[in-house]
């Protein structure tokens, strides 16, 4: 018999997984829904010095008491940061780990640094340092969220509002210690088969995933080992609430090893480094700080046009988005026609470095303005991928030289739970104060979910303030398909893309 031991996420215990536990007993197997230290609401307050390792405690000693042969641990949220502990201290138990709704954690990570709500650092300072007996000498108690607030730590999609209710009655505030001690990962643990899966109405599923394997990231070509598999639920980031039947069928399949497995790429080369979709001739090339720009054969100052890579990109990633084919195509191809291309590296390494990465851009723009072969005063700025966030900022206040701006398979509003402001970083939003700019939108038939759900709500907002946005579909195209997909139908989107923009340069 499979015993499944399923450990919460903050502020919760074992309650939030009664339903999916009852499926999995009627099933035939354990479940063994953990409460830890100080979770179980007010009448368990957690004590003195309660942190990660006193949760890795109580796992460890729950299975040591179960009579089982298979153990799948299963970790929602904070909870994979105890579960990966108690695995290290037990690995011969251990048959799976489930990595539910939740990323990849380091070792000597504090689980602060996957927890997806901006606000928690803030709460966690005003917890540091209270004691009132609680929190003693390992710091303070987080209070849990506001009954709106959890929407900022994972997206509700599915939820019903009586579950919602009990979420945020029986809520237990989080020991401090908890989210910033260090977790020690055993290097055992890398042995042991993991299962992640990806609530894709919280964030994204299997396809961006492997689109991410090819992008350098250290922590990524693990995930092509044969002992690591993945499974998508069509649901928020609480699917023991809004899908118990279905999140209790993908563990029992999960325990039985049958989700998707990732392969190494078949091409030597990643699909990002692949040959640009168009013949483009060469251009002169001239590099300043991270902005390249890219010059065409003509005299006098020329429009500009500022192409902005997507992300996150490890910084490890070589070459760096300025000279992948797709940027370099794109500024040559933009040179060829007698405008200037302006490629940039941007510091968009994480889902939290969009601050940074917006002030890099808009140093590159002052950059590519102030050079006397542009004419500073006839400037298009062109975004892509998880860039197209960076684009709220412009639209907003759209300045007067900025004649137009494209947006090419973007994301265009933040998945719930990003630690990204929406204040600063929601084009949907912004859309509403761009006046006339002429908004040139690329869109790919084969889409990322999470990408095309918040094009749609772009357009849908575009209609309601009657927004000047062109839309250039893409038959048949995937994600990165000036590299990916050479078609007749792609090379004629970028063709038209181009030209429209250039377009608005010219008039």
């Amino acid at each position: 018999m499979t015993a499944f031991v399923l450990v919460p996420g903050a502020h919760t215990g074992g309650w939030v997984w009664e339903e999916v536990a009852g499926r999995l007993r009627e099933s035939g197997a354990g479940a063994y829904p953990a409460t830890l230290t100080g979770m179980g609401g007010p009448g368990d307050p957690a004590g003195a010095g309660t942190g990660l390792e006193t949760h890795i405690d109580d796992l460890v000693r729950l299975i040591d008491g179960l009579d089982a042969p298979r153990v799948v641990l299963v970790g929602h949220c904070y909870g994979i940061h105890p579960a990966l502990g108690a695995a290290g201290r037990r690995p011969e138990r251990i048959s799976r780990i489930v990595h539910l709704d939740t990323g990849i954690p380091r070792d000597g990570d504090p689980p602060l640094a996957l927890v997806p709500d901006g606000t928690v650092r803030e709460r966690l300072s005003r917890a540091d340092g209270q004691d009132g007996g609680d929190g003693g000498d390992g710091g303070g108690l987080l209070p849990p969220p506001s009954p709106d607030g959890w929407r900022r730590w994972g997206s509700t999609a599915g939820v019903p509002e009586e579950a919602l209710e009990r979420l945020a009655r029986l809520a237990a505030p989080q020991p401090a210690d908890t989210l910033t001690q260090p977790l020690r990962l055993a290097e055992s643990v890398s042995r042991i088969p993991a299962t992640g899966v990806l609530c894709t109405a919280n964030g994204p599923g299997i396809a961006a995933v492997e689109a991410m394997v090819g992008l350098g990231d250290p922590r990524f070509p693990a995930l092509t080992d044969p002992r690591v598999d993945f499974f998508e639920l069509a649901t928020g980031h609480w699917p023991m609430l809004s899908a118990p039947g279905e999140l209790a069928a993908v563990l029992l399949r999960a325990a039985a090893g049958e989700g998707h497995r990732i392969p190494p790429p078949q091409d030597e080369r990643s699909a990002h480094l692949r040959p640009f979709v168009l013949d483009v001739p060469e251009a002169r090339r001239e590099r300043t700080r991270r902005v390249d720009l890219h010059l065409p054969e003509a005299d006098g100052p020329r429009p500009a046009v500022v192409f902005v890579h997507g992300g996150p990109v490890p910084p490890e990633a070589r070459p760096t988005p300025r000279d992948w084919p797709a940027f370099t195509g794109y500024a040559r191809y933009a040179a060829s026609l007698g405008a200037v291309g302006a490629t940039v590296d941007h510091r968009l390494h994480d889902i939290a470095d969009y601050g940074r990465a917006a002030e890099d851009v808009r140093e590159a723009v002052r950059l590519v303005r102030a050079d006397p072969r542009v004419d500073g005063n006839r400037i298009a700025l062109w975004f892509f991928s998880g860039g197209g966030l960076l684009s709220a900022h412009w639209l907003a206040a759209p300045p007067p030289w900025l004649r137009c701006l494209a947006a090419t398979y973007p994301l265009l509003a933040p998945p719930p739970g990003w630690p990204v402001d929406a204040s600063r970083f929601h084009p949907a939003t912004a859309l509403r104060t761009a006046g006339r700019l002429p908004v040139v939108l690329t869109r790919v038939e084969l889409e990322l979910p999470e990408l095309a759900v918040s094009i749609q709500d772009f357009l849908t907002a575009a209609e309601r303030c009657e927004a000047a946005v062109e839309v250039i579909d893409v038959p048949g195209g995937h994600h990165g398909f000036e590299t990916v997909d050479h078609t007749e139908p792609a090379r004629r989107a970028v063709d038209r893309a181009m030209r429209s923009v250039l377009g608005h340069l010219r008039n």
